[in-house]
């Protein structure tokens, strides 16, 4: 788990990068928590609708009953996950990012910008293959 390690370790900064380890969820997570992180999990396999995200995002990341599914409800409800450092491994992201690409990248946009925002930094971890996009990798 050699990128996730650098992640975690502050090698990379948080932000949303490309990996393709074949690690299960299970497993990610108990590497991600060991580190004092927390873990959170988007199957896009299952998830390949903006709504269906959306829902599975709210989920994840434990937002309130309030939340308005929509992008702006989503990035009002990022900027109030507080506590430990978040992991969001986005697995299959793919088939989102080639029926609706623009749902995709507001997403990712999104989860960017919250990477950067306050104390409590959101990673994600886009895994599987999908259209080309212009995020970095932690495959080395």
């Amino acid at each position: 788990m050699s990128g996730l390690a650098g992640l975690l370790a502050g090698h990379h900064p948080p932000g949303v990068y490309q990996w393709h380890a074949a690690f299960p969820p299970g497993d990610v997570q108990h590497t991600v928590e060991h580190a004092g992180a927390r873990f959170a999990y988007v199957d896009g396999w299952t998830h390949q609708e903006k709504t269906e995200l959306l829902q599975a995002l709210a989920e994840a990341l434990d937002f309130p009953d309030s939340f308005g599914h929509n992008f702006d409800a989503l990035a009002d409800c990022l900027r109030d996950v507080d506590g430990k450092p978040v992991v969001l491994l986005w697995d299959g992201w793919g088939p989102l990012a080639r029926s609706d690409r623009r749902a995709f990248e507001v997403a990712a946009d999104i989860l960017a910008g919250r990477s950067t925002e306050g104390h409590c930094p959101v990673s994600v971890l886009l895994r599987g293959e999908g259209p080309e996009i212009d995020v970095p990798s932690l495959d080395g």
